[in-house]
């Protein structure tokens, strides 16, 4: 039977427990650049050198200290840049600061600050507004708390001679650097932040209008390489259908994040992208309800599932598995040969359910964001899964607002299909939200000798020792199956055939600089 027939009966039979409720392949390169368009290269739509884009989610804010999503961090990856800003290699390269240089302790780190960099309002950037930017993060606005988790790690920002910022630390690190992509704005702007931003980047905001759209024009005084487009305009569409919709109409120029299963409807008339999505998609497991609070059960849950049919099912094949939190563009860190650890075993699956007291399975609920269509059908095809085991596993579709505040924040739920990034791009935001008493820590996931390991990865200031506590941390996780790690997912980027110069980065990043008409 055809891959694509299979899919779509189970998906059919899986849809039976879908309940609505109120209230995140290849290596960036085209996969198609069929059909003929329905204009010559090089024409400019009607409304000029403009670019509209479908994106499946909502911005949480427009403060770029307090936005939580990876959604909302890579669109506003245009608006913003910190003292550094990350390239697509996954590295980091100098943006507001033109150096920096740490010690050779890891306990400081000083910048220099580029001269001719303006925000988007005309006014200069001074080494005022760089001292209130990095004092922000660090929770001077906010009772001491960070707003950035990486500055829990900061004792003191101060200003060295003309031009140059010293930031010291507690503990040595080499990863501290990236958390410096952290936005720079104009002192004194905290709570304007929230509907006037105002940055550095190759595009100024505009206008936003919640759950319908956000606009942003070209900075010409932008101290970089000048942005290609005059104009982006972000359209919030939920719905996969609606956004293939609104290119075919003509509506959209582009859509990021499009599953891959879309693909032939859209290759013959548009450039169609391929790349993986740069985060993890899991079955995320709170750790404290129970059944989940045992081991046994969740490891059974992983030897019931086949995380290559739900690939198969769900990317036509094109996901990576990872078997661990961490995603293969992190790969120094990414120990692939986790995803082999749980291999699909029912009758180990039993024996596992039936030592933890459930010989007969339990019932469940899957909770999964309804804007990615990739994870309601990853839930979908789970639930048959666990099914063979005696697991039931009830589908619950939940808006994404509500995923965010009462499963993400809330940590009310059973368990969820979602995918998680890694916003200041590092492997250590990966790892580090899973010890115990971390803010991010959704799943509530508890491991003495992971805690140990992650500290002592996040304070060695040899590399080598570095990796290798990273790894070990991953092993942790999937010997303790805090989750069922799944894939990486597929991801697409679908353009009008006269738009060129997408570049994918390594990380969760859509920097719409680079886009031009052909």
């Amino acid at each position: 039977m055809p891959r694509s027939l299979k899919r779509a009966l189970l998906l059919l039979t899986a849809a039976a427990m879908l309940l609505t409720v109120l209230g995140g392949c290849g290596d960036g390169t085209t996969q198609s650049n069929g059909g003929s368009g329905s204009a010559e290269s090089g024409e400019l739509p009607a409304d000029g050198n403009s670019v509209t884009v479908g994106i499946a989610q909502d911005l949480d804010s427009l403060d770029p200290h307090k936005a939580v999503n990876a959604g909302t961090s890579e669109v506003l990856f245009n608006i913003f840049e910190g003292l550094m800003k990350a390239s697509p290699d996954g590295g980091v390269i100098p943006a507001v600061a033109s150096d920096y240089q740490m010690s050779d302790d890891g306990l400081s780190y000083t910048f220099t600050l580029r001269e001719g960099v303006t925000f988007h309002n005309g006014n200069k950037v001074t080494l005022e507004d760089v001292l209130y930017s990095l004092e922000r993060c660090a929770g001077s606005e906010n009772d001491g708390t960070p707003l950035i988790t990486a500055f829990s790690n900061v004792t003191g920002i101060a200003a060295d001679g003309e031009g140059r910022v010293v930031v010291s630390l507690a503990t040595p690190s080499l990863e501290f650097i990236n958390a410096m992509t952290a936005a720079i704005i104009p002192k004194d702007s905290g709570d304007a932040m929230a509907t006037a931003p105002v940055g550095t980047g190759p595009f100024s905001f505009v206008s936003y209008q919640p759950q319908n759209s956000m606009e942003v024009v070209r900075f010409d005084g932008y101290w970089g390489e000048k942005a290609k487009l005059e104009k982006v305009s972000f359209k919030i569409i939920t719905d996969t259908n609606t956004l293939v919709m609104g290119l075919k109409g003509g509506t959209l120029d582009m859509v990021i994040h499009l599953p891959n299963t879309v693909s032939a409807e859209v290759a013959q008339d548009f450039t169609v992208l391929q790349d993986t999505m740069k985060l993890v998609q899991a079955l995320y497991l709170n750790n404290k309800v129970a059944p989940f609070d045992d081991v046994r059960v969740r490891q059974a849950m992983y030897y019931a599932i086949n995380v290559q049919e739900v690939i198969d099912f769900v990317c036509d094949g094109a996901g990576v598995p990872t078997g661990t939190s961490m995603y293969p563009a992190f790969t120094k860190y990414f120990v692939a040969e986790l995803a082999e650890k749980y291999p699909h075993d029912i009758e180990k699956a039993k024996d596992l359910l039936a030592q933890a007291g459930y010989p007969n399975g339990f019932s469940m609920t899957i909770a999964a964001p309804g804007n990615y269509r990739q994870h309601v059908d990853t839930a979908l095809v789970l639930s048959q899964q666990l099914a063979a085991v005696g697991i039931t596993a009830e589908v619950q579709e939940v808006p994404w607002e509500n995923w965010v505040q009462d499963i993400y924040k809330g940590r009310q739920y059973e368990a969820t299909v979602s995918g998680i990034a890694a916003s200041d791009m590092t492997a250590r935001e990966m790892l580090q939200r899973y010890t115990t008493d971390h803010s991010k820590n959704f799943i509530n996931f508890s491991d003495a000798e992971f805690d140990s390991v992650v500290e002592q990865a996040m304070t060695t200031l040899n590399m080598e020792e570095q990796v290798a506590l990273y790894q070990r941390a991953q092993e942790i996780l999937n010997e303790q199956v805090g989750s069922l790690w799944l894939q990486d997912l597929c991801d697409l980027v679908v353009m009008d055939r006269r738009l060129d110069g997408m570049v994918f980065y390594a990380t969760y990043v859509l920097d719409m600089s680079t886009i031009y008409y052909k």
